[in-house]
């Protein structure tokens, strides 16, 4: 089982949150049953279902979510309408399962909010945007960067700004949209993107570059990779005003060759600034607007898988 941000991020809010519910909760079940203390079994049976909706979120957090959300929600929504006065008139207790809809519902439905409209956690599994971004970066996203999404099938429900060039944005995978890539934006629709002798011309402009000296690109083992250091060339890059640091090599490799393309409306040219071991638009094409998720913009936790430790001077960077 892979540890991702997302498992991490929204353990520690939905444990958080979980404990937050048992105490307002308990406080109304003392009052309205005249217990001494709540029952072991019931406080098990929260933290239980809690564990179990963030398990299966290693597979599909954001459909599991959504559907408990509304799930819990439409059982409280009936209580209120149907049965709530009723129930107080004769001083009973709301039934069991009820009652852990309402504690679960206000945890449920702030998770939701976060994770789907606000940020979203990201790891970062790969060195492709390195030194920019390191591989085991734990990403937070604007999630209303782009716009406000339905999660679920990345429905649009508020237009905002476009994804601009520079950018480090997450995204749904053109190949597989069960899978997210981040990368930077490099062309936007309408641009006349060039790459000659390992140097970007963005519509006849040269994105200049500055050299800063012989380095080691250092990447975990992964999917069946095995670990490696990679002698590098790296540089800043000028992208139109966008100053970054990229990481080159004098190897002649696929991703180094020249091309000369132009990108179509309403879609958008990827790269990573590790320009030699980056799986990107040069190998699979463009991304279409609809499929981005948001724009990253902090590193808040950074595991260094290689001398497996924390990197605490990542903590807190700026991504840009």
């Amino acid at each position: 089982m892979i540890i991702t941000g997302q498992f991490i991020f929204l353990f520690m809010i939905a444990l958080l949150l979980t404990m937050l519910a048992l105490w307002v909760d308990s406080k109304s079940y003392l009052k309205m049953a005249g217990a001494s203390s709540v029952k072991p079994m019931r406080v098990l049976f929260v933290f239980l279902l809690t564990l179990t909706l963030i398990g299966m979120g290693i597979m599909n957090f954001q459909v599991t979510l959504t559907l408990f959300m509304f799930g819990t929600g439409i059982i409280v929504l009936i209580d209120r309408l149907f049965f709530h006065r009723a129930r107080v008139s004769v001083k009973k207790v709301r039934p069991y399962v009820v009652e852990n809809a309402y504690s679960f519902f206000g945890v449920l439905l702030t998770v939701w909010v976060i994770r789907s409209f606000l940020i979203q956690p990201y790891r970062v599994p790969t060195g492709s945007l390195a030194p920019t971004v390191a591989p085991g970066d734990f990403l937070l996203v604007k999630q209303f960067a782009y716009g406000l999404k339905f999660p679920i099938g990345n429905k649009p429900l508020m237009t905002s700004h476009q994804p601009q060039r520079g950018d480090i944005a997450l995204f749904y995978y053109p190949v597989d949209p069960n899978i997210v890539f981040v990368k930077r934006v490099i062309g936007v629709p309408g641009d006349h993107i060039e790459f000659n002798h390992q140097v970007l011309w963005i519509n006849g402009k040269e994105m200049q570059q500055t050299n800063i000296g012989s380095t080691i690109d250092d990447e975990p083992a992964g999917e069946g990779n095995p670990q490696a250091h990679i002698p590098v060339q790296e540089k800043e890059e000028n992208l139109n005003g966008i100053k970054h640091k990229i990481y080159m090599t004098n190897v002649d490799t696929p991703l180094n060759q020249d091309f000369n393309v132009y990108v179509p409306p309403g879609q958008y040219f990827m790269m990573g600034d590790n320009r030699d071991n980056s799986d990107d638009s040069r190998v699979w094409g463009f991304v279409p607007e609809n499929f981005f998720i948001g724009k990253a913009f902090r590193v808040w936790m950074s595991w260094d898988a290689i001398e497996h430790k924390v990197r605490w001077d990542r903590i807190g960077l700026g991504v840009k």
